[in-house]
């Protein structure tokens, strides 16, 4: 990854666009951007910006972007005098776009409330504090820093929150859904179908995922294999109830993997537990595989997945996850059936062409 050499079509510089992220560890916004930025390769030059320091997600980055990652640490005076020192970097490194993602990077919204550049604000979700409603304190804000910014989301469900709950003009939401490479996640079923079914996850191991839900789930099937895909803080907690649970010997903790595909091929069910999500990737590429999709009541998921599998989705609660999971882990036929149901779904409404044309609009303006 270098610095200064990109290039737009007709010979000039490239614009710059400068993303805020909280973290740029792994997770779906991350994995989304290095997407698209991958995608238009020399179309565009970036600065990222990890506030809390992390990089692991610049491994999924092409060598050859023009990125740079300067340091810019997380705010921790008031919000109002870190607007302010932030809008000093804006005006130094004058991005042609700035886009900032979710309710951690806001302070640099808010430096740019009387306009340095122009911005757009990406929403992927809430963190555990704003699981079950909004914090009113942070409602205002919003409405003071997006008020004349688009907005961008993937979910049907956050279009809502944002336009009742935030009151945001509708002029400003714009709702733009995942997609991704569908090809990279196709499978031939060939690797399915063993003495024991295989349920899957790929998350990372954070307390909304909610990856103990699963554990305990999985603790009531009398048979079966768990594969647990994804590294995070949680890890060792985990490990420590599969002992408890008495099921070490049946679940693999896999780590983390920059390519998954090889996973979901060998999985017969995809399971998702968390607390909290919108549009999450995840479903996506286990419906790209041809998998049925066992998941708590989350934010899309209900109507991203296919109607044949509708009946999967369920409550956040430990039983219901555990029945959906032994109903599919009994019935191999049935498991195929939602399979090519979601298989069609996604290739009808989940390509990533889509959505690079969406957003290499709207870095562009």
């Amino acid at each position: 990854m270098k610095q200064g050499s990109g290039q737009d079509r007709g010979g000039g510089r490239a614009p710059l666009v400068m993303h805020v992220f909280p973290t740029f560890a792994v997770g779906g916004a991350q994995v989304r951007f290095a997407a698209i930025a991958n995608h238009f390769g020399p179309e565009f030059r970036h600065i990222v910006v990890s506030l809390d320091g992390n990089l692991a997600c610049s491994e999924r980055l092409d060598s050859g972007l023009d990125v740079t990652f300067p340091a810019v640490a997380a705010a921790k005076d008031a919000m109002l005098t870190a607007a302010w020192r932030y809008r000093r970097l804006l005006k130094d490194w004058r991005p042609d776009v700035l886009v900032t993602c979710n309710w951690g990077a806001i302070e640099f919204a808010l430096a740019n409330v009387v306009p340095v550049v122009r911005h757009l604000h990406v929403v992927d979700g809430f963190g555990p504090e704003e699981r079950s409603a909004p914090i009113p304190r942070r409602v205002l804000v919003r409405r003071l820093a997006l008020g004349r910014s688009p907005v961008v989301l993937p979910s049907r469900n956050l279009v809502r929150i944002v336009r009742d709950l935030w009151k945001l003009p509708a002029s400003v939401i714009r709702y733009v859904p995942n997609g991704i490479d569908l090809e990279r996640f196709a499978a031939d079923g060939s690797l399915r179908g063993g003495a024991e079914p295989v349920i899957g996850t790929v998350a990372a191991l954070r307390e909304e995922k909610n990856i103990g839900r699963l554990l305990r789930a999985f603790a009531a099937l009398p048979s079966g294999q768990l594969v647990i895909v994804g590294d995070g803080p949680e890890r060792p907690a985990l490990e420590a109830l599969a002992g408890a649970l008495g099921i070490a010997g049946r679940v693999t903790f896999a780590g983390h993997h920059l390519a998954t595909a090889g996973f979901y091929a060998r999985f017969d069910i995809f399971a998702l537990s968390s607390d909290t999500e919108q549009m999450p990737l995840s479903a996506i590429e286990a419906m790209a595989s041809g998998l049925p999709v066992v998941s708590t009541d989350v934010g899309d998921v209900a109507s991203m997945v296919a109607p044949e599998n509708a009946g999967f989705i369920v409550p956040m609660d430990d039983a219901a996850l555990s029945a959906a999971l032994a109903a599919l882990a009994a019935g191999p036929a049935l498991r195929r059936r939602i399979g090519a149901a979601n298989l069609l779904k996604a290739r009808a409404e989940f390509d990533q062409a889509a959505m690079f044309a969406a957003y290499g609009a709207l870095w562009r303006g």
